[in-house]
């Protein structure tokens, strides 16, 4: 196997303050003793509940290159004379990785942030760059203090396509891993009040999301939502920070990739779409208004990355939504079935209110239910944001409504009698009375927080 750094590269780029002995070239990065393969550099990092020095030694005998530890451990391990080095921080010792292997890339690299929609962003441009070159991006959200410099210490040297989801909860944290990244393009999706619960207000948020414009590399871009409040303010931030080329896509005649037409259906949309002066037209697999947006950004940072734009609308048209975000099964019940969508890996009030409205289009004979967890993190505001939820529900036409968790407490009690379903405490409660409830023919939608613990809802109506 290629390695993915020689040993003498890897030691100069974490900048390791001790090495009893040799080290193997590395052909992976892990953070994880469970998943360590031969060859892998396993970074002990110390968690908040987990210490990876504990489990240096299973990552040895898993066949790890090396380990990286803490030189304060150094008696700790006195007894290792080789496949080891010390740093002054583990997880320095990764960002500085990182940091080594962006400089090596010679591709174009993306950053993409926002409210709601990274992840599938993230995904649908790993699938829509393909087809012109190698593309590197992680395979789940590894979006944070340690995902980011994982996914940067894992890029190869030859990578054409760089593709980097940068998360907060926080101000200040977005413009520390973009300093790691130093992105060609920062995306942003949208600003919504999402995590809220963490800062005085929506404004907050929107300058949080726009520190992701301090550590644009030299005559790179910025491509921002024309359709949100905050368009105007998000082009400012990028324009101070010295950004020339600032991309909008939207709605509006001021965007620059232009949705001219959209036609929403239950197992898609078709976009016509004026791409910086061009024409063409778009079918997108996954359904709803805010993933025919998602396209349009997609589309637009392939044209400015210089990849196949003709190319990346075609992988549109067959890239799905993906588990938890999106994706669809089918359940047998009573010689028939029920579409189960898995909604499960996040919620906020905007996003709650998209996958309500993908419920809606579905066109089927059957009823139209939807399973909802507390959606988190909104601090003062989040029994009236519940409340809120009605709206959509009622637009969507939502035929049942299941609820779980304290917050959801609050939406039970304005929702009609013709509407109710179950009320429970914990989400796993709700699993008997949704199952019993199901007949041929139906549409389901289980969506809520990470921490609502909505993904075992769909497993357990999966079977899993």
């Amino acid at each position: 196997m290629t390695a993915l750094w020689t040993a003498s590269d890897f030691s100069a780029a974490i900048a390791a303050t001790a090495q009893p002995g040799a080290i193997r070239d590395v052909t992976g990065i892990s953070i994880d003793s469970r998943t360590v393969n031969e060859g892998d550099a396993f970074f002990a990092i110390a968690g908040e509940r987990f210490d990876g020095h504990d489990f240096a030694r299973s990552a040895l005998e898993a066949g790890a290159a090396v380990v990286v530890l803490n030189d304060t451990r150094q008696a700790d391990f006195a007894d290792l004379s080789e496949r080891v080095v010390f740093v002054d921080d583990v997880l320095k010792g990764l960002e500085r990785l990182g940091v080594a292997a962006r400089k090596r890339v010679k591709g174009k690299v993306i950053a993409v942030t926002g409210s709601v929609g990274k992840t599938s962003t993230k995904d649908a441009l790993r699938a829509a760059l393909a087809p012109s070159g190698q593309v590197h991006a992680a395979v789940s959200s590894f979006n944070n203090h340690w995902g980011v410099p994982l996914t940067l210490a894992r890029m190869p040297q030859d990578t054409d396509f760089g593709v980097f989801e940068i998360g907060m909860n926080h101000p200040g944290e977005i413009r520390h891993l973009v300093s790691l990244v130093q992105p060609d393009l920062a995306l942003i999706t949208t600003v919504v009040a999402a995590h809220i619960g963490n800062f005085e207000s929506i404004e907050q948020i929107a300058a949080a999301k726009a520190e992701i414009f301090e550590g644009v590399a030299k005559g790179g871009a910025a491509l921002i939502n024309a359709d949100n409040p905050f368009a105007e303010f998000l082009a400012g931030v990028a324009r101070d920070n010295g950004i020339e080329t600032v991309l909008q896509f939207g709605r509006g005649p001021e965007a620059d990739i232009c949705l001219d037409e959209l036609v929403l259906g239950a197992d898609g949309s078709d976009l016509s779409i004026s791409l910086i002066g061009d024409s063409l037209s778009c079918h997108v697999a996954a359904p709803g208004e805010h993933l025919a947006q998602n396209a349009l950004a997609v589309l637009g940072a392939v044209h400015f990355v210089g990849a196949d734009v003709a190319a990346a609308s075609a992988v549109l048209g067959s890239h799905g939504a993906t588990k938890g975000r999106g994706e669809q099964h089918q359940l047998s019940v009573d010689g028939g079935s029920v579409l189960l969508i898995d909604e499960s890996y996040n919620a906020n009030p905007s996003s709650v209110a998209a996958a309500l409205a993908v419920l809606g289009l579905f066109d089927g004979d059957g009823r139209k239910i939807a399973v909802l967890g507390d959606m988190l993190e909104l601090g003062d505001e989040s029994a009236e944001m519940h409340m809120g939820l009605l709206a959509p529900l009622q637009e969507a036409g939502i035929d049942r409504v299941y609820l779980c968790g304290p917050m959801m407490a609050h939406l039970w009690e304005v929702l009609p009698i013709a509407m109710r379903g179950t009320y429970a405490k914990a989400s796993l409660d709700l699993v008997a009375d949704v199952r019993a409830d199901l007949r041929a023919g139906d549409a389901v939608m289980i969506k809520g927080s990470l921490g609502s613990r909505m993904g075992p809802v769909v497993s357990a109506l999966l079977g899993n």
